[in-house]
């Protein structure tokens, strides 16, 4: 039957007509099986605003890496499946896995400057405090106060502009850091400049806010890891969430065995010294240590896992902010809920500070019951004397050192030392 229409539509159509007719009837046993194409369909993550904190721009951190989380290639270690559902928005961190070609994979964390509790309370008292309501526009409130406004206004970060903020980074803030962060400022495009002109209103925003909730982000993006220190590499935030490259805090590796242990110890000394003497001649400090503090890679490699506690002396240019210039207040100086109420005098400031915090909070649990006699007993004396150094200048950089030459000849030269293996077989370094 489809041969005998082929044949009339071929005496009675004009060229373009039989053309049609032959791709709807000549061959009907093709078009009778045929099976009709369906679409494929790729699975969705559905990403709440509320999630991420979008809803609260330009009140937030940044949206640099926004993309990477709608096209699903940051994807959380336990949401694998369409079907599966976010994590918990009252975490404070997450563990994810990135990628840029959709077929290798690398562990990120994904964190929180502060717990979402913490975030909405200070974004109530915005409302509140700023407005009377229980509820506002938090980018409209915080635009209309007297500091953001000297911000829009300013052609340079300055001291004054950062004066008051509750950031260990900014108690004792130089010009010369201060230009840093404006220049290496990684949410907008790279201007190189020390001056704001590359900056948006929104931009200013965005980095006043991060200043004042937890400097953590900046620090990571103004001294990069690619440069050498000792910071996980800044990968970018969406909304108030950061993705950082992924570390297992210390706190894991309190029960390692005792060449590992040795071996983590001598690191973390290590970074004590080079965030007290660099090239660059800032000075480090911690105003407090825990067992997140650090963090160690994959490759055993030990870095600063947060650095929302790190404060910096500028000993090229010393602080341009007096000490009564750090008690003024506004609402940028408490936007969370454990705000400092004084600030430490610079001037009382020494290095031996984290040093102590160390002997005191994280060596013992390191190390402590490792080895065997005598040289527990060593490490034990030498723990001693650098947690009590407060009151002698030099006690606590001697300990250290004597502490540092016990635990040398503990190490081990092997795999699960990836980042100085093989290179320890062929150096007196290690």
């Amino acid at each position: 039957m489809g041969r005998w229409t082929c044949c009339l539509c071929s005496r009675v159509a004009d060229p373009l007509m039989l053309l049609l007719v032959l791709a709807l009837g000549c061959n009907s046993s093709t078009a009778a099986t045929a099976s009709p194409s369906v679409p494929h369909v790729k699975p969705s993550y559905s990403f709440g605003r509320t999630f991420l904190g979008l809803d609260k721009c330009n009140a937030c951190i940044g949206t640099s890496i926004c993309k990477k989380f709608f096209k699903e290639e940051i994807r959380f270690d336990t949401w694998l499946s369409s079907h599966l559902k976010l994590p918990p928005s009252s975490l404070l961190s997450y563990s994810g896995n990135y990628t840029d070609d959709a077929k290798s994979w690398r562990l990120v964390d994904i964190t929180r400057l502060t717990s979402k509790y913490q975030h909405d309370r200070a974004d109530k008292r915005i409302c509140t405090s700023l407005l009377k309501t229980k509820t506002c526009s938090l980018e409209r409130a915080l635009r209309r106060t007297q500091r953001f406004q000297k911000w829009l206004r300013a052609k340079r970060l300055t001291p004054d502009l950062v004066q008051g903020l509750s950031s260990p980074m900014l108690r004792c803030p130089s010009q010369r850091l201060l230009d840093r962060i404006v220049r290496r400022y990684a949410e907008v495009p790279d201007a190189g400049s020390i001056y704001m002109d590359h900056l948006t209103d929104r931009d200013k925003l965005r980095l006043l806010y991060t200043l004042a909730v937890n400097s953590h982000p900046i620090l990571l993006q103004i001294f990069p890891d690619v440069e050498g220190w000792p910071f996980p590499r800044y990968l970018g935030s969406c909304g108030r969430l950061v993705v950082s490259a992924s570390t297992r805090p210390l706190r894991d590796f309190y029960g390692a065995a005792p060449e590992v242990a040795a071996d983590l110890a001598l690191q973390l000394l290590a970074v004590l010294r080079s965030m007290a003497t660099n090239d660059l001649n800032y000075f480090f400090y911690f105003t407090h240590v825990d067992a997140g503090t650090f963090g160690v890679f994959s490759n055993g490699h030990l870095f600063i896992r947060d650095a929302s506690t790190l404060g910096i002396i500028d000993r090229e240019e010393g602080s341009q902010l007096i000490d009564g210039q750090q008690e003024y207040k506004d609402i940028f100086s408490c936007l969370t809920v454990h705000c400092q109420s004084a600030f430490v005098s610079c001037d009382s400031i020494r290095e031996k500070h984290s040093l102590v915090m160390v002997c005191q909070e994280l060596l013992p649990k390191l190390l402590t019951g490792k080895f065997l006699p005598p040289v527990q007993e060593e490490i034990d004396a030498s723990l001693q004397r650098c947690a009590h150094g407060l009151g002698d200048d030099r006690g606590a950089n001697e300990a250290m050192a004597e502490l540092a030459e016990i635990l040398k000849p503990l190490r081990s030269c092997d795999s699960r030392f990836a980042y100085r293996y093989p290179d320890c077989r062929y150096s007196d370094k290690y």
